[in-house]
């Protein structure tokens, strides 16, 4: 019998929409030259294609200063494609680069760690001296295989141990008090001078500063052992603690 619309349906609900916040690598455009830019990117990619096969990734328009620049955004979106990542959206630049932008298919997002515009002061003023504010987490239970965890601005501390399959990452240091068997990134924005702590060193790939190592240049003698891992001379260092 079919259902008129003064009858009630009842049903289990299936989803909800809600607010939240993501972090995502960003790929920052500093020239609207597609063709230099994908080369680079390949290059990139291929020292580490395990970290970066199926990453989402946005694109930062924020260091173009001509309003008038061309970027081939389709030829952009197919060379971010063919090297394994997933664009899935932008952020800054001009409006006629969200037009081409957006007709390419790229959704318009506000990344959480941008600072709006300030306001000219009209006179000057002196500045309050604040203590930097870092953002630390811990995670206390295990990070399982397909999860990726990113800590902007601070340390991560994981607790337990780190699956094969997953990622983990952060602008600061890393400490795995587990079996470190996924993917450890410390550093992620340039940041020289972190490091990454493990008990059990069974890693898919390490990283620190953008200096990568896969498993298969991971010394067997470092696995199964309490290592610390940094840069020394523009080199990755691990060493047994």
């Amino acid at each position: 019998m079919p259902v008129t619309h003064s009858e009630s349906v009842e049903f289990s609900q299936t989803f909800e929409i809600k607010s939240g916040a993501v972090n995502l690598p960003v790929l920052k455009l500093l020239t609207s030259d597609v063709g230099k830019l994908s080369s680079q990117l390949r290059l990139k990619v291929s020292q580490a294609p395990d970290f970066f096969r199926n990453a989402p990734m946005a694109i930062d328009l924020h260091n173009l200063v001509d309003p008038n620049a061309e970027i081939d955004f389709v030829a952009l979106v197919r060379a971010m494609r063919n090297c394994g990542l997933v664009p899935v959206g932008f952020c800054g630049g001009f409006e006629k680069h969200h037009q081409a932008a957006q007709a390419a298919g790229l959704s318009s997002l506000t990344l959480a760690r941008q600072e709006p515009p300030q306001q000219p002061q009209a006179t000057p003023t002196k500045p309050k001296v604040l203590p930097e504010e870092v953002h630390s987490r811990i995670v206390e239970q295990p990070v399982r295989s397909g999860q990726r965890i990113y800590v902007p601005g601070g340390d991560l501390v994981v607790m337990s141990q780190v699956s094969a399959g997953a990622e983990i990452m952060a602008d600061g240091n890393i400490h795995v008090y587990g079996t470190l068997r996924g993917r450890a990134l410390a550093g992620v924005q340039g940041n020289l001078d972190c490091r990454i702590f493990c008990q059990d060193l069974q890693a898919e790939l390490v990283a620190v500063g953008g200096h990568y190592r896969i498993s298969e240049n991971i010394d067997d003698s470092l696995r199964g052992v309490p290592v610390q891992i940094y840069l020394q001379d523009q080199s990755l260092i691990i060493e047994r603690i």
